[in-house]
């Protein structure tokens, strides 16, 4: 059933609107408000699939109806109706986030074409949120810990905007797996995230490997090359372990973000670029920044948002989801049978210290998958665990 509703001062026309509309469809659930005001109320109370808005009403006429609407509900679609038709009104409204626009007297087709297109609209719109919030499974983040709600929540709030995001915590932990959260539910998760290992790449080549450089640069540029940031344009890039960054690099990095624009090494043309940071860090980088190793202007410029990721010791009580998880994972990838744990061997696991994390939990499940019984048992882990 399609909520509909028609927002119009004039009772004659509302009625008119109304049957027509009705009797199209009779999976066409119609409402009514006659003013503006009164519209903006029941849009606030009420889920509509679609909006008919006449523009010019007492109280508050159709454009701040549409403006404040956009505001609160912008996915829900809005026709547009007036008798005072001209095309700047009609620009204006569409610029402003209207679905389509039509001049008194409505001509039938073309209303009813408007409803059927905007409905079908309003249909895609809440199919792509919904698949933007699915996550690949190689990225789902396994727990129900406040900690990790915690997380899932932040998520939820920041993904689809631009504001960067510095990850923290230790080895091991998750912090890839928030990274690739926070891009795939974003606007950008159809563009490219490029991953950059800040701690594997030399300091001598981490310009040319985040910028890019031209032939002849220094020794071994053989040719032009491309930097990740570039790669990245239209999506996101994710500066992993960026606290082993070196300074000169750091200062490239905070110009890229202040201006959006890189420059090759060996090449002083600007290019502009489109992307969204993220980076993560084991390191304190309030520490490095005492110590001199980290720039203070780079760290309030990458940390508008904040995620702490907790140790896997800090959040025991997810390890039973977090075995199912990756005994299902590690079936599913060896084509075998998946494997049981008696409650007393998960019990073990909650009790050990967990100095690799999460990484090191898989490693051991796996461990004990391949070299324990179909049940994997209290003796097993004593004997596999290797802890």
């Amino acid at each position: 059933m399609a909520k509909i509703l028609i927002i119009e001062d004039e009772a004659a026309i509302l009625r008119v609107l109304k049957k027509i509309i009705s009797e199209e469809n009779e999976n066409y659930d119609v409402s009514e408000a006659e003013d503006g005001l009164l519209g903006l109320e029941m849009i606030k109370n009420n889920e509509y699939d679609l909006i008919l808005c006449d523009i010019k009403m007492p109280k508050m006429d159709g454009v701040e109806v549409l403006e404040k609407t956009k505001k609160i509900k912008p996915e829900i679609p809005m026709v547009m109706i007036s008798g005072h038709g001209d095309l700047d009104t009609a620009v204006n409204t569409m610029r402003l986030g209207a679905f389509d626009y039509i001049s008194k007297p409505p001509d039938l087709n073309r209303l009813l074409n408007t409803v059927r297109n905007a409905l079908d609209k309003k249909v895609l719109v809440v199919e792509n949120k919904r698949l933007k919030k699915k996550v690949s499974k190689n990225y789902e983040m396994v727990g129900e810990s406040d900690a990790i709600s915690h997380i899932k929540d932040i998520i939820e709030k920041v993904a689809d905007t631009d504001a960067r995001v510095l990850i923290t915590g230790p080895n091991g932990s998750g912090k890839e797996l928030v990274a690739h959260w926070l891009h795939e539910k974003s606007a950008r998760s159809k563009a490219p995230m490029i991953e950059v290992n800040c701690a594997a790449i030399p300091s001598e080549l981490i310009e040319s490997e985040l910028f890019g450089h031209v032939k002849g640069s220094f020794t071994g540029a053989n040719k032009d090359r491309a930097g990740k940031f570039e790669a990245a344009n239209g999506g996101t890039i994710f500066l992993d372990e960026i606290g082993d960054m070196s300074l000169s690099a750091q200062a490239k990095v905070l110009r890229a973000l202040q201006e959006n624009k890189i420059q090759r090494v060996g090449l002083e043309k600007d290019i502009k670029v489109n992307v969204r940071i993220v980076a993560a860090t084991n390191k304190n980088l309030k520490k490095e920044i005492a110590e001199g190793r980290f720039r203070e202007d780079l760290y309030h410029r990458l940390a508008v948002i904040l995620i702490e990721v907790p140790s896997l010791n800090e959040r025991r009580d997810d390890i039973p989801l977090l075995v199912d998880f990756f005994t299902s994972k590690i079936a599913r990838e060896q084509g075998a049978p998946k494997k049981a744990f008696s409650q007393e061997a998960i019990v073990l696991l909650q009790k050990y210290d967990w100095t690799g994390n999460i990484r090191e939990l898989r490693n051991v499940v796996e461990r004990l998958i391949i070299l324990g019984e179909n049940t994997v048992s209290e003796n097993d882990i004593k004997l596999f665990a290797n802890k």
